[in-house]
């Protein structure tokens, strides 16, 4: 009779395992509180950070602005973008899908990456210095910048339904 094994009962074989559910490690032999800690992988588990990995740090800051300032901000400046519009088409860079990524800093200062419907837009120049605009005009924001990207390409995938039932593409 051959004793067939589950891929679960080999790997623990192969790992020094006698049985798949007994896990050793090479500390075994040592009393708990004597076994060697590892900071780093208790802080992972309780989703912390461990401050002895400086290698490894999150670059993650808090911001100065508080949620409801910020929520305000994003409310007023989508207002601000649905009021520039590509002038070949009736539809507003907003619902067009032509700001990827807006970013607010602790100074109150606007980044903004966008593309156009095309690279060869007539308006390439122009419609960046347009959205600058619009932002700097939002109540509290300090300054503004465009950064004109064509890396993921546009396309129609990225305008919202309004802007489809506007130009009569459902």
């Amino acid at each position: 009779m051959v004793k067939k094994f589950t891929e679960e009962q080999l790997a623990a074989v192969m790992h020094g395992q006698s049985h798949p559910h007994e896990q050793k490690d090479e500390f075994d032999f040592l009393p708990e509180e004597e076994k060697p800690k590892n900071p780093a992988l208790e802080a992972a588990i309780k989703g912390e950070f461990y401050a002895g990995d400086e290698a490894n740090k999150p670059d993650i800051e808090s911001s100065a602005l508080s949620e409801e300032e910020l929520v305000r901000f994003t409310d007023d400046l989508i207002a601000a973008f649905k009021t520039v519009y590509d002038p070949e088409i009736p539809v507003d860079i907003y619902e067009l899908g032509l700001i990827y990524k807006v970013d607010i800093d602790d100074n109150r200062k606007v980044d903004i990456v966008m593309t156009l419907t095309a690279p060869g837009c007539p308006v390439a120049g122009e419609m960046p210095g347009w959205i600058e605009d619009a932002a700097r005009n939002v109540p509290g924001i300090s300054d503004a910048s465009v950064e004109l990207v064509f890396d993921p390409p546009w396309g129609p995938e990225r305008m919202s339904d309004e802007a489809k039932v506007a130009l009569n593409m459902f």
